[in-house]
């Protein structure tokens, strides 16, 4: 597929200087071809305009004058790439319509414009909605919803009474509803909490593979619309992950915690439950969150404290075994000015 540049150009709102060509792919600038699309978001590489091989690049207005070939001019080159891209993307999946293969409760309720893959599983009293698309292997439990446009890609796992908005995209191995880790403590050992809590995903949220998100135990565990979830993160019973938040790889989140609105969690991060993460938060990778965060805070470390400071006294740790040393000569030095004092003291005595 060729696309003109002007009709990109017309379509994203961008600006095209320069000759009209047509590209029928994107590639980053050091490997594109003569045919191809690439972009420049980052100004460290901007000498690569120069020498770039590609038939057209996405930049800044301000960039153009160094490309040796045809600008898409974008305000946010990045953003502008993610909406070009989507011209040129194919969806994964060749599948079609309603397997035969695909086992659909009586009870339940699939949408015409519904795709199911085969060994699809959609159980009593579940409704898929409009476009939805269930990739091979996804298990929807009992009394789910999925709203328009979902997407759950193979393997994916829906328990009992989990509830996605519309665009959902969950990745594979994903598992949405499972009991949340609730033991009480009797005498003969431990003793299982029942979770009846639910699930209640949002709008154009995306999950990512072999996330875990536990249903509520008595409440409702919530991902709420536009937030993004990488691979691997655990998100336990009863936590409210505010709108618009990202929970980068690996992010685990204790229960009953509440995340405010765009709170970004780097990876690795943990955080301890029953806390409140305050609106537009950011916390550097691997920290560990003991207390809660004020809006617009930004910590690192464990546990997580000011990340300006996390950065001087990470500057430091490098330098604490000279310092170290140091210390050690000047409490030699130190102590044979004293015993030397002491020992003219004794002599004037």
């Amino acid at each position: 597929m060729k696309v003109p540049l002007s009709e990109l150009a017309e379509r994203f709102g961008l600006r095209l200087i320069g000759d009209d060509v047509e590209v029928s792919g994107v590639a980053p600038l050091e490997r594109a071809t003569a045919g191809e699309l690439s972009f420049l978001s980052n100004p460290k590489y901007a000498d690569q305009l120069e020498s770039t091989s590609a038939g057209a690049v996405i930049a800044r207005e301000e960039q153009a004058t160094r490309a040796k070939c045809p600008v898409l001019a974008a305000d946010d080159p990045y953003l502008a790439l993610a909406r070009v891209l989507e011209v040129f993307h194919t969806p994964q999946g060749a599948f079609s319509g309603q397997s035969g293969l695909a086992s659909v409760h009586a009870d339940a309720r699939v949408d015409d414009s519904a795709e199911l893959a085969p060994f699809v599983y959609v159980g009593r009293g579940s409704v898929v909605g409009p476009r939805s698309r269930l990739f091979p292997g996804v298990y929807v439990g009992e009394d789910c919803v999925l709203g328009e446009g979902c997407v759950l890609y193979p393997g994916v796992t829906l328990m009992a009474g989990v509830k996605l908005g519309d665009g959902v995209i969950v990745h594979p191995g994903a598992v949405l509803g499972s009991d949340g880790f609730g033991y009480a403590q009797g005498p003969e050992g431990h003793v299982k909490v029942p979770q009846i809590g639910g699930l209640e995903i949002g709008d154009r949220v995306e999950i990512g593979a072999n996330t875990a998100i536990d249903r509520g135990s008595l409440g409702t565990t919530r991902i709420e619309t536009g937030a993004k979830l990488d691979n691997l993160c655990q998100v336990a019973h009863n936590v409210t992950v505010g709108p618009h938040s990202i929970l980068v790889s690996q992010v685990g989140v204790s229960g009953s915690t509440k995340l405010g609105t765009g709170v970004i969690l780097g990876g690795q991060v943990g955080v301890v439950g029953h806390l409140t993460i305050g609106d537009g938060s950011m916390v550097g990778a691997q920290a560990g969150v003991g207390k809660d965060l004020p809006p617009g805070s930004q910590v690192s470390g464990s546990p997580a404290y000011d990340h300006k400071t996390f950065l001087r006294n990470a500057a430091l740790m490098p330098k604490l075994p000279d310092m170290a040393k140091k210390v050690r000569e000047l409490e030699r030095e130190l102590a044979e000015i004293k015993a030397s004092l002491k020992k003219g003291d004794d002599h004037d005595g």
